[in-house]
């Protein structure tokens, strides 16, 4: 079988298994198009339905990414899944691309329906490119909440996982501006906004529709980049740990 095919095979089975787990499927899927059906369709009209749409695409597409990394690689570790696969001659890239792609699949789907609903029932219209281009920008931003969820499941149990997750998850979505404008927060809230990448993803996603607080772009694509390095080290690390390697 070719490197490739492994590769496809891989990401297609991971799929697969998250995909009938309806606690893990309903929960990522309803919730931000809940929550937008309500504050961005019923109570809000406009202006605010499109800024909506945006913090709620944000908020949408950082829960499959954190909860499939931190509850699978989890339990795959409790059970001995992971160290199954570590022996297997399967490229341990593609148990993590794997992942990573199931996440994506995810993202999508969020972003298309949360798209579908603004344009037909919150009157939101945006030029072609501006839609293309936020998807793009979401899609992408998944890489950080992603290396969050994956350091998660290499650090903690299976049943200690859902609920770290979720203490991180929901307050920074909060303090981002994801619920509300950003400029509703408190001054030392939005001025903490800055450490988490969920705001300087949102506000890529505001600019894109020009409704960002007018920070510089490349200042939140290098915070944004910047963060995906150390993450990305800290779970290498992370790994290196668990597999008792050195660093």
């Amino acid at each position: 079988m070719s490197t490739a095919a492994i590769y496809r095979k891989e990401a297609w089975y991971d799929l697969i298994s998250v995909w009938r787990t309806p606690g893990f499927v309903i929960p990522s899927l309803a919730f931000p198009l809940m929550f937008y059906l309500f504050f961005g369709v019923v109570f809000n009209t406009g202006a605010a339905s499109t800024y909506m749409l945006v913090t709620y695409a944000c908020f949408g597409i950082m829960g499959p990414a954190m909860f499939n990394f931190a509850m699978n690689i989890a339990s795959d570790r409790s059970h001995g899944w992971l160290t199954l696969k570590r022996l297997s001659p399967m490229p341990v890239p593609a148990y993590l691309l794997a992942k990573f792609s199931t996440a994506l699949v995810f993202s999508l789907v969020i972003i298309v329906a949360l798209f579908t609903v603004a344009a037909l029932f919150a009157d939101v219209r945006l030029h072609s490119a501006q839609w293309f281009l936020l998807a793009m920008v979401l899609l992408l931003g998944t890489l950080p909440f992603a290396l969050i969820g994956l350091i998660l499941g290499l650090t903690l149990s299976d049943k200690a996982a859902p609920g770290v997750v979720n203490l991180l998850y929901l307050p920074m979505a909060f303090l981002s501006g994801l619920w509300l404008p950003i400029h509703l927060l408190p001054t030392v809230l939005q001025q903490a906004s800055w450490i988490w990448p969920s705001y300087h993803l949102s506000q890529l996603g505001l600019k894109v529709i020009d409704m960002d607080q007018g920070h510089a772009l490349w200042l939140h694509l290098l915070v944004l980049v910047v963060s995906s390095v150390l993450l990305a080290a800290l779970a290498v690390w992370s790994f290196k740990r668990l597999t008792g390697q050195k660093a």
